[in-house]
């Protein structure tokens, strides 16, 4: 976090280490073309094989992508449907060509509201790819960053109260050890497709310093080369982490 003595500032040189994304524009890509909105999300599916490959090939430590959001079950019950549908057919597919590729997968969210089926293939799936050194391609599946803080806060809460953890002031590490994303690197580079210029309830605090990247590329035709350009911004940016100009040119001058 921010006030972490060990928050550098940082020239712009090196890849990200973890990207984040949140996904849009599927269902207005499909509309363009006067098709379904369901087609529009088989087609997100591609470019997510995509991303990953790309990802795995350049050497980024995590990955996350916004499948579903916490607010995604407000849409129609019909394309909720339709998306519970894929998301467990993806995984039955993806699943071991992840594994193949040394790829891990990890699920961030509630489970609760998802059936027993899809989540007993999302703990296997986590499973089978535990030991995997790559990439690790974190999906955020019923998940939003106001239910994360509140969890992170109710088990600190929890741990209090049964004496698992001391009576304590409640610090920034300690909250990042209870966050559904701890053990990851917080985001290096958040990218958002579609056009949207908004984090929507999206890893609200692992953003806190994040450089934000929004392209009205709808997520279909979002590629690799895409990506690259986004990563080739990122690059570009001088991150001080409340650092001056003047200290990040000393630190670069004495490299």
């Amino acid at each position: 976090m921010p006030t972490d003595a060990t928050q550098k500032p940082e020239t712009g040189s090196a890849n990200p280490r973890h990207i984040a994304i949140i996904m849009d524009g599927n269902g207005r890509w499909a509309q363009k073309r006067f098709m379904p909105r369901a087609v529009g999300h088989q087609a997100g599916v591609k470019t997510v094989r995509k991303i990953v490959e790309y990802c795995a090939n350049e050497n980024i430590e995590a990955l996350t992508l916004f499948a579903f959001s916490s607010e995604n079950w407000r849409r129609p019950e019909a394309e909720v449907s339709l998306l519970m549908g894929l998301f467990m057919a993806t995984l039955q597919r993806e699943i071991n060509k992840l594994d193949r590729n040394n790829i891990r997968l990890r699920f961030i969210g509630d489970r609760s509201a998802f059936s027993e089926k899809l989540q007993e293939k999302m703990a296997e799936g986590e499973a089978q790819t535990q030991n995997n050194t790559a990439l690790t391609l974190v999906i955020a599946a019923n998940y939003g960053g106001h239910w994360d803080m509140c969890q992170a806060y109710t088990k600190i809460a929890d741990k209090m109260a049964t004496g698992e953890l001391p009576n304590q002031a409640i610090t920034e590490q300690l909250v990042n050890q209870h966050l559904a994303t701890a053990g990851l690197p917080e985001p290096d580079l958040f990218i958002r497709t579609g056009g949207e210029k908004r984090v929507s309830n999206f890893m609200l605090w692992q953003l806190a310093y994040t450089e934000l990247y929004f392209t009205d590329t709808l997520w279909p035709d979002f590629n690799q080369d895409s990506l690259a350009e986004a990563i080739k911004s990122f690059k570009g940016r001088q991150r001080r982490f409340g650092h001056t100009s003047e200290q990040i040119l000393n630190q670069t001058a004495t490299l």
